[in-house]
């Protein structure tokens, strides 16, 4: 899994502001990261790379921060893949002892040649012998099965290297990896066999760090064992009993949760949190306890929601993860338009730039003033279409988040209830919507997953200026926002015409009772919303292979219940196959279809035979995405494939290492674990579940004193008590249910947990 950020053109000190989220096999060894040079017409330049070890991420649990130097890309140092060896002590003639190692086979070798494969073959040295295998003529997967034998003798060398290389005719053979043993090591244990990772051969001089500049990076790894669900069952049941008995709870955790809770943390909590219980139906019972929590400790209005408490973030992870389909529906048109438009539009006097604008006829420049007014004009009509768009979008809003704005609405108007405060329910409402969710969406479209590429420098201008005119309309058009920048003036008429607008809007998008609010979700749960969709094209085992010619543009859609095909995006869908047969989606060659971004889906029809479909995307990125998304569907499927061919079958045998049954395993392992986390994802109950625990077992020793302090004060005073009168301490069965966890996670076989263990690799740049 390999994600591709945008490109930032024409300088030397770029910005991405990117995150990506990747599960990735707890096997892995280094994480790499790439900074290269886009070339429109020849093959992008390597401009240098950072690696960070799983050893140095295990080392910052906090995650690692911080400027690395780019280093030089070395060829030497370019190697991947594995190599199967068996490696032996046995007698020999003489009284004599033989070194033995049968090279077998290598997997995912490096691909240095134009045709996208490798011409590899083996070189064993030890004690001034070398010997080699025979050449495997283009194959990243090649199977030699030859055996080589060495003599041992007393004061010998002490180690013995396997090197793989990629025979050239012309130039010099290309290093795709090493492995060095240990004789002595091996003639104590007396044999070894097993796949080993290729190293890479790291003898040279290297040029001086800095050279060649520096990648800011933040990257956190978590390394997390998922237990069964009914090992988080009696954490979810305490939440959520917290949750349904409100501010009248006996212990009110969810409190204990956010005190204990420091800043730099609290977004993940809240996002976990808001997340389990989503999945539990209690997410607007939760945010509405935080309504009232927030309300009760806040006396002025104008600060109200201002901080970034654990209120403002569960709901601004409420919106991310419940409303971005409903944000793309509402905002996407007016992005698009923005983009394909690339019109100048400044409205600061002072930044007025002319020469970027052109002429407007043919003899004259236009003047500041006519510039000042058609990027009003554009503006305005822009800003119009907005809200427009968000006017008629009432219905189009998910029912779970228009209820939890009714709670937040009317929480608010109890709180401030009087004439003065008339604004303030409807501020509160656009605190979030517009101030915390729409105009950071205008501002960086392709975060939120509206665009595919940043913004150039005059449309993240246009972006900006209107992003400022809808955060002036969320504050229903304050005299604080006019002040600040006087030169948003001439927008003032649409901004007034837009408040109005806006507080229709809200009052009809919270004036939904419980009955609708049921109505509306149990429609919405009888449709599978899809996963992932867009154009690919798709290409069809024909005859004795695939044939070049044998593709087709079609528009696809992949939901929990099929992955279907239609002509266009409005066209009748047809069903192509279902999750529940999908056996392993994986990458293709390059060389196998002299095509990149290919992909794979292999199946079992409806009869039970084995079929391959292959999918060619149009960009590394998409690749990523419809592999991430097909896993996710498959992953609890039974019958998964643990190896498959990255090749195809053409002829009389398989394009990656030739072998010639059909019906072979496959030669490489298949990444069913390997995914990116979207804002898409189905909810993880039990995931969610792990990661608070794993928060609250960092602030047990809080939650500890706080139970003392608790409990020093009950001996003094009244007695908790639950439903029944019984007595009551939630925090104590916290603390008792964490210690439970505690323990299961240790007698968990570490080899076979019930759940394979998932390395969430965080990082933005």
């Amino acid at each position: 899994m390999s994600p591709s950020s945008a490109t930032v053109w024409k300088t030397l000190c770029p910005f991405w502001g990117e995150e990506y989220q990747v599960h990735l096999p707890p096997a892995f060894h280094v994480v790499a990261f790439y900074v290269m040079d886009e070339d429109a017409l020849s093959r992008d330049d390597v401009i240098g790379k950072v690696c960070l070890t799983r050893d140095t991420l295990a080392a910052h649990p906090k995650g690692f921060s911080g400027w690395a130097h780019l280093t030089e890309v070395d060829p030497d140092e370019e190697v991947q893949g594995e190599i199967h060896l068996r490696l032996e002590v046995v007698p020999g003639p003489r009284a004599r002892r033989l070194l033995r190692c049968s090279v077998l086979e290598a997997r995912d070798l490096a691909p240095k040649d134009r045709n996208g494969a490798s011409d590899p073959f083996v070189r064993v040295r030890y004690s001034g012998r070398t010997q080699e295998t025979s050449i495997v003529k283009k194959s990243r997967y090649p199977r030699w099965n030859e055996m080589f034998e060495f003599e041992l003798e007393e004061g010998a060398a002490e180690v013995l290297c396997v090197e793989a290389w990629d025979w050239d005719l012309v130039s010099r053979n290309d290093f795709l990896g090493k492995v060095v043993f240990n004789v002595q090591k091996l003639c104590a244990a007396q044999k070894e066999e097993g796949w080993f990772r290729l190293q890479p051969d790291q003898s040279k001089n290297r040029r001086g760090e800095g050279n060649l500049g520096s990648l800011q990076l933040e990257v956190r790894l978590r390394d997390e064992t998922v237990l069964p669900s009914g090992c988080y069952q009696p954490l979810v049941q305490l939440l959520c009993r917290e949750v349904k008995l409100g501010t009248q709870g006996p212990g009110q955790l969810i409190v204990l949760i956010e005190e204990t809770t420091s800043t730099e943390c609290r977004q993940d909590v809240a996002t976990n949190l808001l997340k389990l219980f989503l999945g539990q139906g209690l997410a607007k019972d939760f945010l509405d306890l935080l309504f009232q929590l927030e309300l009760g400790r806040t006396s002025e209005a104008n600060t109200l929601f201002r901080s970034n408490s654990l209120a403002s973030k569960s709901m601004e992870s409420f919106l991310k993860v419940a409303g971005m389909r409903y944000l793309h529906g509402v905002l996407g048109p007016i992005i698009d338009k923005v983009f394909e438009e690339k019109k100048y539009v400044e409205l600061d006097p002072s930044k007025v730039e002319v020469k970027d604008v052109g002429c407007s006829g043919l003899h004259r420049p236009q003047t500041e003033a006519e510039v000042l007014e058609q990027s009003a004009q554009t503006l305005r009509a822009h800003l119009a279409a907005l809200l427009s768009a968000l006017s008629r979008s009432v219905r189009a809003c998910p029912a779970v988040v228009r209820a939890t704005f009714r709670q937040l609405f009317r929480r608010v108007r109890e709180r401030f209830p009087s004439a003065q405060h008339e604004n303030v329910p409807f501020i509160a409402v656009t605190s979030f919507l517009c101030l915390r969710f729409v105009s950071p969406a205008i501002m960086a479209p392709k975060l939120f997953h509206l665009r595919e590429r940043h913004a150039d420098a005059r449309t993240s201008r246009t972006l900006l200026l209107l992003a400022k005119a809808v955060q002036n309309v969320g504050n229903m058009d304050a005299p604080a926002s006019r002040a600040k920048e006087a030169w948003m003036e001439p927008l003032q008429p649409t901004v007034r015409q837009g408040v109005a607008q806006l507080k229709d809007f809200i009052t009809k998008l919270v004036d939904i009772e419980e009955k609708e609010e049921l109505g509306l979700q149990r429609a919405l749960s009888l449709q599978a919303p899809p996963v992932k969709e867009g154009p690919l094209f798709i290409h069809r085992t024909k005859g004795k292979g695939p044939l070049m010619s044998s593709f087709k543009k079609l528009h696809f859609s992949l939901t929990t219940e099929a992955l279907s095909f239609a002509k266009t995006p409005n066209s009748k869908k047809s069903a192509l196959i279902k999750p529940a047969n999908i056996r392993a989606a994986e990458k293709v060659e390059e060389k196998s279809f002299g095509s990149s971004n290919v992909m794979q889906l292999i199946y079992e029809d409806d009869a039970g035979k084995p079929q391959t479909v292959y999918l060619q995307c149009r960009c590394v990125n998409e690749l990523n995405q419809w592999l991430s998304a097909l896993r996710k569907v498959s992953i609890g499927n039974p019958g998964l494939l643990g190896s498959y061919h990255p090749g195809v079958f053409r002829g009389d045998k398989w394009s990656c290492c030739h072998q010639k049954d059909k019906s072979d395993l496959g030669c490489d392992k298949t990444r069913s674990r390997v995914t990116l986390q979207e804002w898409n994802d189905p909810l993880d109950h039990d995931l969610e579940a792990q990661l608070i625990y794993r928060h609250l077992l960092g602030v047990e020793p809080a939650l500890r004193e706080k139970h003392r302090e608790l409990s020093a004060g009950t001996e003094a005073g009244s007695v908790l008590t639950g439903p029944g009168g019984a007595p009551e301490d939630p925090l104590a069965q916290l603390l008792q249910v964490l210690r439970d966890l505690q323990e299961a996670h240790r007698s968990s076989p570490a080899s076979s947990p019930p759940s394979e263990p998932s390395c969430l690799l965080e990082l933005q740049t």
